[in-house]
């Protein structure tokens, strides 16, 4: 059986296909090269979604730094040397954060208090979310349900398209939400041996609401867990300091599925600098994390169908 990685992309608008799929291959082989193993990278395929909402991609030509194809972020080694500072005091904020967030925004049946916050925090910093969640629309001709209808088209037909390949799905950012979405009420005949969340706002109390809502329309009962198709792992990476993924620990969200697969949380080291500025959200530091490589490698030499 042949082994494929599948990856989905996140918010924001990316520089050409072609150049984040060189880009995210080099990152894991980076991780892979660090932890000096012996293997080879499987085919790796990027689902890609970028153009759908932003008409030209990013790249180093544009120079204003306000547009949205100005690209501040490329690919780039880890700094030697780099160091983080404790986080145990800020782990314990976050903690305490989660427990306030869900009593103050979620009701016990996960409908949402004060959406109306929601929205307006969308609508101001995530204009690619506002597009995909307004895409539940019943309006087939509105922009925003088109859009998301062909993303998830796009991973649909990926999936598909490997349905009888060994497969690995990484999923960063607003992709872990499509990417569970998928899975989950989408491409329900679909197999995959490992599911990988990096830097994921699925504990969000918007994106929990949703979740559950959409799983009471399909399935008749809120079903907030590891979506059935993922066969033996969903790993999930953060880093601390990531401001997307403030609610780390996805465990305590997450039930298993009817295979007993639970979601394991791993709190990691982000090191992507770019011009001595850090950004402990961004995927291609996520994609050579040691922990995140020693999982690929143990997918890599499973041989078990």
């Amino acid at each position: 059986m042949k082994k494929v990685i599948i990856a989905i992309h996140g918010l924001g608008n990316k520089p050409s296909k072609e150049q984040l799929h060189k880009w995210g291959r080099m990152a894991i082989k980076e991780g892979i090269d660090n932890l000096g193993a012996k293997v080879k990278l499987p085919e790796f395929e990027l689902v890609y979604w970028a153009d759908l909402i932003y008409d030209k991609p990013q790249t180093v030509a544009v120079k204003d730094k306000e547009s949205p194809y100005f690209l501040d972020e490329v690919y780039t080694k880890a700094p030697k040397n780099y160091k983080v500072e404790p986080h145990e005091i800020r782990q314990k904020f976050q903690d305490y954060f989660k427990l306030l967030a869900y009593k103050v925004f979620l009701k016990k049946d996960y409908h949402l208090r004060y959406a109306f916050v929601s929205q307006k925090l969308i609508h101001k910093y995530f204009y690619e979310l506002e597009v995909y969640f307004e895409g539940d629309s019943d309006f087939q001709s509105d922009f925003n349900y088109q859009v998301k209808q062909e993303i998830i088209r796009r991973l649909s037909e990926t999936l598909k398209k490997h349905k009888n390949d060994k497969v690995m799905l990484i999923a960063h950012s607003m992709g872990s939400i499509i990417a569970y979405d998928v899975l989950s009420f989408v491409a329900q005949q679909s197999s995959i041996d490992t599911f990988i969340t990096m830097g994921a706002p699925l504990g969000a109390p918007f994106v929990m609401s949703r979740i559950a809502a959409h799983s009471k329309s399909t399935y008749g009962q809120i079903k907030l867990q590891t979506p059935e198709v993922v066969q033996k792992h969903w790993y999930n990476f953060s880093d601390i300091r990531d401001k997307i993924a403030l609610d780390y620990k996805l465990s305590d969200d997450f039930a298993p599925n009817c295979k007993g697969v639970k979601v394991v949380d791993k709190l990691v080291t982000n090191n992507y600098v770019m011009n001595g500025i850090a950004n402990p959200h961004k995927s291609f530091g996520y994609l050579r994390v040691p922990e995140f490589t020693n999982m690929l490698v143990d997918f890599i030499n499973d041989n078990q169908a």
